[in-house]
């Protein structure tokens, strides 16, 4: 049996590939060029680029003269000969983007996220993205495939999204193929997040580095040498059932009460902690809201209390002070285990590092030598969706060069 290596058919889409790669990371370039950087022959080089495009994958983007011998053609990837959708599906909105092969957004349509239910959720982002496709001037059906960032952890061998509490519905993922009807990737969302910032924000360059997300809920993502990292199921970086300093269990009554009365007590270990984790249950958004209103602040949601904070509010500044010890105490973890390059806080809580900031490093200091590097995400709400359309991006290659082998 002849080997895949003496296969014309593979040996023909791996140069194309190598080609388009290289066309993707650098831009134009002549044929002569991806000869030189590739180490392909001049005539396998011209022999791909028209393949390419007679298909529509590569053009001509200009020429080059003024330099002995004949007008030198530049050819690049054609971005738009295939689009992919990047979706994110967050607590309060949802966000749907179309974007050609390089990335660029040529649709975006971003929507409460007022669903109840699983159908509902479905039907709801099947809308978005095809108004997101309209928006693009493209019918939805000529996507090449999609990329959905959701809370939890999806797995493929049982069809559904564990670790996700706040999602309606074990069949989401059923809900979401059907009304997309398109080549699907269901991604955990703060994965996502880490994907965007390590190809457009604070991660960009590094090899090692880790994204901790405190927003609704608490997650992080993980970058390993360059590549996103799992685990075996799917589920590193769910950092929101670690150990918190809050969780005892109370030994009595008085402890129970002490505590619900915003004094030290320990906190109990009630069923919303086992749902959630211990660290998401007191330094998520919902954890701050209580922590305020145990200290007498009738403030109703976190950034209302970071806003009071900020005008100098001593209550809301001793809450968030708190809030600050916590999350130091979280990336001491995070540092132990990964040793990351810089770790990027997010989230609508973790975005606040100028006045976490003080807290936060006094924590890291008390708790040993490491010294992590921290930083704000500078991608803001769009983090998770420029992942997203990252992710797409590379399946969409994907796809394309398994049909060119058929």
């Amino acid at each position: 049996m002849r080997s895949e290596l003496g296969n014309p058919r593979l040996l023909r889409v791996m140069n194309e590939r190598r080609l388009l790669d290289q066309l993707h990371r650098e831009g134009p370039a002549s044929r002569a060029d991806l000869a030189k950087v590739t180490g392909l022959s001049k005539p396998t080089v011209s022999a791909a680029l028209a393949g390419l495009a007679e298909d529509g994958l590569v053009h001509l983007v200009g020429e080059v003269s003024g330099r002995p011998g004949p007008i030198t053609s530049l050819y690049d990837v054609n971005a738009a000969s295939a689009h992919v959708a990047g979706i994110d599906i967050g607590h309060d909105w949802i966000r749907v983007a179309v974007a050609d092969l390089r990335g660029a957004f040529a649709g975006r349509t971003d929507g409460r996220n007022t669903a109840r239910t699983s159908a509902e959720l479905g039907e709801l982002v099947g809308e978005l993205a095809r108004a997101a496709a309209r928006e693009a001037e493209l019918d939805w059906s000529a996507i090449t495939c999609a990329v959905v960032g959701s809370p939890g952890v999806y797995d493929p061998g049982a069809g559904r999204l564990d670790f996700a509490p706040n999602l309606p519905g074990p069949d989401l993922a059923d809900r979401l193929r059907a009304a997309l009807a398109v080549d699907l990737v269901i991604e955990n969302d703060i994965n996502l997040a880490a994907v965007g910032e390590h190809v457009y924000g604070e991660g960009r360059g590094k090899s090692n580095f880790a994204l901790v997300s405190i927003g609704t809920g608490v997650g992080m993502g993980i970058v390993v040498n360059g590549e996103l990292y799992v685990g075996a199921r799917g589920a590193a970086g769910e950092v929101s059932y670690l150990p918190a300093t809050d969780d005892a269990t109370p030994h009595s009554a008085d402890d129970t009460a002490q505590h619900a009365a915003g004094g030290p007590g320990p906190r109990p270990a009630d069923a919303d902690m086992r749902e959630h984790g211990a660290t998401e249950t007191v330094a998520a958004a919902p954890g701050v809201v209580r922590a305020a209103r145990a200290a007498g602040l009738s403030l109703g949601t976190a950034k209302e209390i970071f806003a009071a904070a900020e005008r100098g509010d001593a209550a809301a500044l001793s809450v968030v002070t708190a809030e600050g010890r916590r999350i130091g105490g979280l990336l001491v973890a995070v540092a132990a285990v990964l040793d990351p390059e810089v770790i990027v806080l997010t989230g609508g809580v973790g975005h606040n590092l100028d006045l976490l900031g003080t807290a936060l490093e006094t924590r890291i200091a008390e708790l040993g030598p490491l010294r992590p590097t921290v930083v704000a995400s500078a991608l803001g709400d769009s983090g998770v969706l420029l992942g997203a359309v990252a992710h797409a991006q590379a399946r969409a290659w994907d796809l394309i060069f398994t049909a060119r082998m058929a």
